[in-house]
């Protein structure tokens, strides 16, 4: 049985709860599953206060003792995550970035890659998914498979045709979601391979004094085509090359 976690940035149970409740119901017509809410509200996290160890010298060494660790716990026993927020000012609420914040170290090392995301985003009028996009990316940068989601526009009461159209979406994102959840990982885009492979020349440079280093080490990072195993064509190995050379010029140069 595979456990999704739904990470939902509000404590109101309206209509952003309402869609994950629609999500959860057509998940379920594909596979039985152990579907778990947790409210970010609920648990303590405090704000960043941008002392960089947890990039530099790792997030154990974090001055913060709060619930993050309950929370990477909860992550790391799922096999997939809904992201799930309100659309505030034009952006995710405040506890969802504050979440995503105390994260931030999963840039530099992401480790998720065995786990799917997807997005669930409700908005009063627009711009809705711009953010949904930015919570599918985010997820992407922290080494899950994303899946897109869905947006959808909620005023209060919820007419009969924003249920209509919640229901729609949901539906199609729960199927997104579902075969994200059982289909091989695919290959990494170019992009995503470029990235890995400068950021693995730069971070060649450094030394055991580093917990970059030391984690790309143990994870044998430095000899792979890509973050987790994947099969390379001839194309993309042939761009792979390429970028390790594009990162050992900018590493020179700088």
């Amino acid at each position: 049985m595979k456990k999704i976690t739904a990470l939902i940035g509000t404590q109101s149970k309206q209509a952003t709860y309402a869609a994950v409740r629609e999500f959860e119901k057509n998940l379920r017509q594909y596979e039985e599953i152990d579907f778990e809410y947790l409210f970010l509200g609920d648990y303590r996290l405090e704000f960043c206060r941008s002392c960089l160890n947890c990039i530099a010298k790792g997030e154990e060494l974090c001055p913060l003792k709060d619930d993050r660790d309950t929370l990477l716990a909860k992550i790391e026993e799922s096999d997939g995550i809904v992201f799930a927020t309100p659309n505030y000012a034009f952006h995710v609420s405040a506890l969802m970035k504050n979440f995503l914040d105390r994260f931030a170290y999963f840039y530099h090392r992401p480790r998720f890659f065995d786990k799917t995301c997807t997005a669930i985003v409700c908005q009063g009028i627009f711009g809705g998914n711009k953010i949904r996009r930015y919570l599918e990316s985010m997820g992407r940068n922290f080494g899950f498979r994303s899946t897109r989601g869905g947006c959808m526009t909620t005023l209060r009461p919820m007419t009969e045709p924003q249920k209509k159209r919640m229901a729609r979406e949901m539906a199609k994102a729960a199927g997104r979601f579902h075969e994200g959840l059982t289909q091989p990982v695919p290959p990494p885009p170019l992009f995503r391979l470029m990235m890995f492979r400068i950021a693995r020349t730069n971070i060649k440079r450094l030394d055991d004094s580093f917990v970059d280093y030391r984690y790309f080490k143990e994870m044998g990072w430095f000899e792979s085509d890509y973050y987790h195993a994947t099969t390379l064509g001839p194309f993309k190995k042939a761009a792979g090359n390429l970028f390790d050379f594009l990162g050992r010029t900018v590493a020179r140069v700088g």
